[in-house]
């Protein structure tokens, strides 16, 4: 690895989920390598349990800080700052116990960021019942981070080569998507993407959609006032600041659009609109990233999948594109937003 490469928190999440094993592969493709200095925050022998199933062989090397990680150390740099008990747990089994363990390593490694000591987190997947299991009051990543850097505006975006979807609102029953959606808050989201795919992106003048909330729409306030009343304001707010924006967008139509091209980027109203469509493209290859956070943090799209923690099957492709797309968003955000 070049010393010059940027270092890149790496998340185990869970430690009897899928993390272990899809991190111990993901270190295995040389992609990884070549974009970044990988250091994993979680648990070494679970990590080491997850390269045995898999048939991966992996030299770590244990280190008490992030201050003590050094350029030509052999191994891969691991950080445990959970001191758990790994006899007492079971692949696909959540505890308290892997609750707390998997926030305390996401915690580390944004204390980490913010103080500029590693470049970008890269996340390993989480489960909401065991944060619940272990009294973390919060939903998921997402809101952790946000809470963590101070960040009020904030979105969900799922990228991936042909289709990227940003989420209007994220975990909220459909019930109360209608009242949550707002003119200035969807305007906001729509100027947080047009931001990012031009400093983490690259792209100079990006085309983003924003797709209605209901059916054809709205078809002109026949199935609906909300895209008349809410939407199109916030289209326009947003395409008065200079932002190539369009909508609202018949949401039957727009996602399949963008992934021909058409668009750069599709702002949906809700959770399962968005993510829909795009996990029928990058179901494997998928990787959630935050936007407006003061710092770069991507995810795999997917869950712990308990049902096959343990058993090597995992697939680590989310978890290759999220490490590399982390490294790629700290060289666009080094060539667009330097001094």
């Amino acid at each position: 690895m070049k010393a010059n490469l940027p270092l890149v928190g790496i998340t185990m999440g869970d430690p009897v989920g899928v993390g272990p094993e899809i991190i111990a592969k993901a270190l295995s493709d040389p992609c990884v390598l070549q974009c970044c200095r990988p250091v994993i925050y979680g648990n070494a022998t679970r990590l080491r349990a997850g390269a045995s199933s898999t048939g991966v062989r992996l030299a770590i090397t244990e280190v008490p800080s992030i201050h003590d990680v050094r350029g030509g150390d052999p191994g891969i740099p691991l950080i445990n700052p959970a001191a758990i008990d790994t006899e007492g747990l079971a692949w696909g089994k959540p505890t308290p116990i892997s609750g707390m363990a998997m926030a305390a390593y996401l915690n580390t490694a944004i204390d980490d960021a913010l103080a500029g000591r590693i470049a970008a987190i890269a996340t390993g997947p989480i489960n909401k019942l065991a944060l619940k299991m272990a009294d973390i009051p919060f939903s998921g990543h997402t809101e952790i981070l946000a809470q963590r850097t101070g960040t009020q505006n904030y979105a969900m975006m799922l990228a991936g080569s042909r289709l990227k979807v940003v989420l209007a609102t994220i975990h909220i029953p459909i019930e109360k998507v209608p009242r949550a959606l707002t003119t200035q808050g969807i305007a906001n989201i729509i100027m947080l993407t047009d931001h990012a795919l031009k400093t983490r992106f690259g792209l100079p003048a990006p085309r983003i959609a924003v797709a209605g909330l209901n059916p054809h729409a709205g078809e002109s306030g026949l199935f609906g006032t909300e895209e008349e009343k809410i939407i199109l304001p916030a289209i326009d707010l947003a395409a008065s600041q200079g932002i190539i924006v369009t909508g609202p967008h018949p949401p039957d139509t727009v996602f399949y659009k963008a992934s021909q091209g058409v668009f750069d980027a599709v702002v949906s109203m809700y959770h399962d609109q968005g993510l829909g469509p795009f996990k029928m493209i990058h179901f494997d290859t998928g990787v959630n990233t935050t936007l407006g956070l003061p710092i770069v943090r991507t995810s795999v799209d997917h869950g712990t999948a308990y049902d096959i923690a343990g058993s090597g099957e995992a697939s680590p492709a989310s978890m290759v594109a999220a490490i590399t797309m982390a490294a790629d968003q700290v060289g666009w955000l080094k060539r667009n937003c330097s001094p």
